[in-house]
């Protein structure tokens, strides 16, 4: 059975996909792929997205630079989530930061515990 059929995606045809760099383990970011997105990011080997907010799909990297390499990619227990493993050319987040998780609650406040890169 090929990946594509275990896949669950939801109402919109989407389904979420986290990048985790492969080495280090730290999650990168969170973004949508749709079926064709899949098929482009299994043939290439590169990860490719869909947008929702341009309804369009896109490789990540593809004006930055910044390109995902898939390393692996493994499906949850319900088939409704993707993990890429993946390998990272420069920053991740279009904020110019490594991650898009680069704010951490502490206490009652939520603090910038990473710098965009210069």
């Amino acid at each position: 059975m090929s990946l594509l059929n275990q896949i669950t995606f939801n109402e919109a045809g989407l389904v979420p996909a986290i990048a985790q760099e492969a080495i280090s383990g730290r999650v990168l970011m969170m973004a949508w792929m749709n079926e064709e997105a899949v098929r482009e990011t299994l043939s290439t080997g590169f990860a490719h997205y869909y947008s929702r907010s341009r309804q369009k799909q896109w490789q990540k990297g593809e004006s930055s630079g910044h390109v995902q390499e898939i390393v692996d990619i493994y499906l949850d227990c319900d088939g409704d989530t993707l993990l890429l493993k993946i390998k990272q050319t420069g920053p991740a987040c279009h904020t110019n930061r490594q991650s898009c998780f680069y704010k951490q609650r502490k206490n009652s406040e939520w603090l910038t515990i990473e710098q965009p890169l210069t």
